[in-house]
């Protein structure tokens, strides 16, 4: 932009003709053909995408204002920090004015300025030679990764091979746990018959009528129940009848639970599934569990009558005495056995739980190695390939990507810097300052007057659409042509847009004021003016004609050949003109793309206002005025 201000301001008067140039270096147009069967032949006309300056106009008509008096607004809205203007004063174009608070404008341009230096760093650092160092860095980065990927599979192996010893570990050792536990079910049924017996004599047996004279022919539980009635203690005798209740009734228990489990245990053999021995095992428990509870019943119910006859200096029996010795080693012997019996079923159970946490971390393995050996070996790759990047350098799509993102950050740059400067309010031309309408600390918008400036200057007042009045900002240049004096064009600067719009037979107008860059004493006031004002301009952009690129579901596309047959190539696009449009993407400088399809004649697709050169022979870049 500033190259074009410069142009137009060191020719007050240019011609019309040369207002707005766009140079395609390099631009040329080819013309190839398809002739096909009959006399059927098809032709395209093909263009080389190719750098240049893409410049946008607005264009209205208006008059040569009669008032030379324009109103100063800012840009941005803020509080204002300086105010350097007063009524009467007489001021130069470019002069201080006012200024609104811009400090988050200045941490913008701040920020701006260190993401283009950093930008700027990373594309040094893409074009300096890779150094020793670094190389040195890559290199042993790759040999780290040989030997990780190798030790990944020495290590995969060997866990994997451990995990198989330790399943046939498991089931080594789960059978053996099978064996133990038919022994100690084996050896647990040696000792429960003579506890069963034994518990049942100290019951129901006659051995205290048989040793005792006063209960003659009575079962021992008779016995000593009728022992409290000899000497009339009723209450002892219901305290000790219960006891003899619970004796008997897990007696019984015992003895059905004995019974039904040493009848699976003779139809059990040690070759037997495991299922089958694990069954009996817990009924073998259950059982040992069931002997425990009554021979505890017993011994209470001893114990009680014991201590009865104790407190009362009543005779001991012997054969009560003995009883008590022999429930002593039976419940010694169950609890010997129950302690065993569960060893092994705890064996079983932690060994068959050994076997399912193997199977499970072998199907890990099986399902993990894969995985962890893919992402060694795409590590390594990655390695490799970051290595052999370094010693071939940077190649041109990278180096063009970091040079875009360079332009990028520069322009975000300048768009900051002029957003910087909108806070500044400066006079638009030479002039006398009336109207000051606002003071320091005031918070002021774009709709908000400063002051009016008065001037000699001639002033074109243009009438423009919404739509366009939506693009205009003030400060940007226009050209100014007059119908009165046909061979004039002079430069000039927007310096007031209306806030508000005038509606007229329901269509909204805005009026812009621009000022004379110089004075003509031909041009009077009321005279028809034609303007164009410059709303964008970008120079050094990837250029193609509009009809060139076309649009799908997928986005945008241009048209190349490839072995004399049309294809579609994707790309990427930005700002356009009525004629031109910026390729951001997708396409290379020099690129050749397909710009008219010509079937028997007939032209379709893409056209422009250019040349092509004859017989194939390019033509020549020409130039794009966008007017609206």
């Amino acid at each position: 932009m500033k190259k074009i201000t410069q142009l137009i301001k060191s020719r007050k008067i240019i011609w019309p003709a040369v207002i707005i140039i766009i140079m395609l270096a390099g631009g040329g147009y080819f013309l190839y053909q398809k002739t096909t069967s009959g006399e059927q032949s098809v032709k395209y006309v093909t263009q080389k995408a190719a750098k240049g300056m893409l410049i946008s106009l607005i264009s209205g008509t208006g008059q040569v204002s009669t008032s030379n008096q324009v109103d100063i607004k800012p840009k941005v809205s803020g509080n204002i920090t300086l105010l350097n203007a007063s009524n009467g004063q007489t001021v130069k174009e470019s002069q201080l004015l006012a200024q609104i608070d811009s400090r988050a404008a200045a941490v913008k341009v701040k920020e701006a300025q260190d993401s283009l230096a950093i930008s700027k760093l990373e594309l040094d650092e893409l074009l300096a030679p890779v150094d020793e160092y670094t190389l040195i860095q890559a290199e042993n980065t790759l040999a780290d990764a040989q030997d990780s990927l190798t030790k990944l599979k020495m290590t995969q192996a060997n866990d994997y091979q451990d995990g198989l010893k330790n399943k046939q570990s498991a089931e080594d050792n789960l059978n053996k746990a099978y064996e133990d536990a038919y022994n100690n079910i084996a050896e647990a049924f040696l000792d429960l018959p003579d506890i069963m017996t034994g518990n049942y004599d100290i019951l129901f047996s006659y051995g205290i009528g048989e040793s005792e004279l006063p209960f003659g022919n009575k079962q021992n539980n008779s016995a000593l129940l009728s022992s409290f009635y000899i000497v009339n203690d009723y209450d002892n005798a219901g305290v000790f009848e219960k006891y003899l209740n619970i004796a008997e009734k897990d007696y019984q228990a015992a003895k059905k639970s004995y019974d039904d489990n040493f009848d699976d245990y003779k139809k059990t053999g040690r070759s037997a599934d495991r299922e089958a021995v694990k069954s009996l095992l817990t009924d073998t428990i259950g059982t040992v569990k069931a002997m425990a509870d009554s021979i505890k019943s017993a011994t209470n119910l001893i114990d009680f009558w014991v201590e009865y006859r104790s407190g009362r200096n009543l005779k001991i029996y012997n054969v009560v005495t003995s009883y008590q010795a022999d429930l002593n080693s039976y419940i010694s012997q169950v609890n010997s056995n129950f302690s065993t019996l569960l060893s092994a079923q705890r064996s079983i159970d932690d060994y068959r739980e050994s076997i399912v946490q193997t199977d499970r971390s072998l199907a890990e393995m099986a399902q993990n190695h894969p995985l962890e050996l893919a992402a060694a070996e795409r590590s390594l790759l990655e390695k490799e390939k970051k290595l052999a990047d370094l010693k071939v350098g940077a190649t041109e799509l990278e180096i063009k990507s970091k040079q875009l993102s360079v332009r990028q950050k520069q322009n975000s740059l300048t768009d900051a810097q002029q957003g910087y400067a909108d806070y500044f309010i400066r006079a638009p031309f030479n002039g006398t300052v009336v109207n000051v309408g606002v003071a320091r600390g005031d918070s002021i918008s774009s709709a908000t007057v400063i002051a009016s400036l008065i001037t000699n200057q001639k002033i074109a007042e243009v009438a423009l659409n919404e739509i366009d009045a939506a693009r205009i900002k003030t400060g940007q240049k226009a050209t100014l042509q007059f119908d009165a004096v046909g061979d004039l064009s002079i430069t000039g600067e927007v310096v007031e847009i209306d806030a508000i719009g005038t509606v007229s037979q329901g269509v909204v107008s805005y009026n812009v004021k621009i000022a004379f860059d110089v004075q003509d004493e031909r041009v009077k006031p009321g005279m028809s003016v034609s303007a164009s004002i410059i709303i964008e301009s970008k120079q050094d952009v990837l250029l193609a004609p509009v009809g060139a690129v076309k649009s799908s579901g997928a986005g945008s596309y241009v048209e190349v050949l490839v072995d004399g047959q049309p294809q579609r190539k994707t790309v990427t696009v930005g700002s356009a003109s009525d004629t031109m449009i910026e390729i951001t993407g997708g396409l290379e400088e020099g690129g050749e793309i397909i710009t008219q399809t010509i079937n028997n004649g007939a032209s379709a697709a893409a056209s422009q206002n250019t040349s092509s050169g004859q017989n194939g022979q390019p033509g020549f870049g020409g130039e794009l005025r966008m007017l609206r």
